[in-house]
């Protein structure tokens, strides 16, 4: 089998998740760094959307993420995904809300006006209240999606989560997860884990907020 090439911008979190994925399952992979703003022509050839992820496994090309990581799940062991089809299932539509969350969250940074940046931190926080009514409770010091064992829709609010504590370690009072418990413990769970921690480059941390701020962005002007 073709050792697989991720093509990847350093601070897009949808490319993490394949790589938390690729990580967890010990896949031996390489990855191509590329700037979004200045995009290679042979990037463009290969990504229908111009966006990434896109995984390279020979001559074939796979595109989006979601995709990416259903096929690598598919491919690699150990599975992430529940056997039983309908929990299967569910796990995909909670990695569909997993999705808002990083819209909301990248509106959130983004909003020109304070006011703009303060709905979707409320978006945010209604999110939040739905999330945390649907997390099973911890039975010891960790917690996922599912109770005790990491799944494929873990690796898909990790990305997020990190962002988060980015924000939080800078200015503490950008911290959404107090009043949420559950989604608390999952958080410090998903971010204490070796793939987690080793998903994004040493610099990401400082050029995630840098890239909000270049952005002129109420919060960039906080930050």
């Amino acid at each position: 089998m073709s050792k697989p090439v991720l093509v990847s911008f350093k601070l897009c979190p949808y490319v993490q998740r394949s790589v938390i994925n690729l990580l967890e399952k010990k896949v031996d992979y390489d990855i191509k760094y590329i700037d979004l703003a200045n995009k290679p022509e042979w990037f463009l050839k290969i990504s229908p959307f111009g966006k990434v992820p896109v995984l390279q496994v020979g001559e074939e090309v796979i595109f989006e993420s979601a995709v990416i990581n259903e096929y690598l799940d598919e491919v690699y062991p150990p599975a992430l995904h529940p056997r039983d089809p309908i929990q299967k299932a569910k796990h995909r539509s909670w990695t569909e809300f997993a999705s808002a969350l990083l819209v909301d969250q990248y509106g959130w940074t983004m909003a020109k006006e304070k006011a703009d940046s303060d709905k979707k931190r409320e978006d945010l926080l209604s999110k939040f209240k739905i999330l945390e009514a649907g997390l099973p409770s911890p039975t010891g010091n960790t917690l996922f999606f599912s109770g005790s064992q990491i799944h494929l829709v873990d690796t898909a609010f990790a990305p997020f989560f990190m962002r988060l504590q980015f924000l939080a370690d800078h200015k503490p009072e950008l911290y959404l997860l107090k009043d949420f418990p559950k989604i608390q413990k999952w958080s410090e769970t998903l971010l204490s884990l070796t793939s987690v921690k080793n998903s994004v480059l040493p610099e990401v941390p400082k050029e995630y907020l840098e890239f909000i701020k270049a952005h002129h962005s109420w919060m960039g002007g906080i930050l």
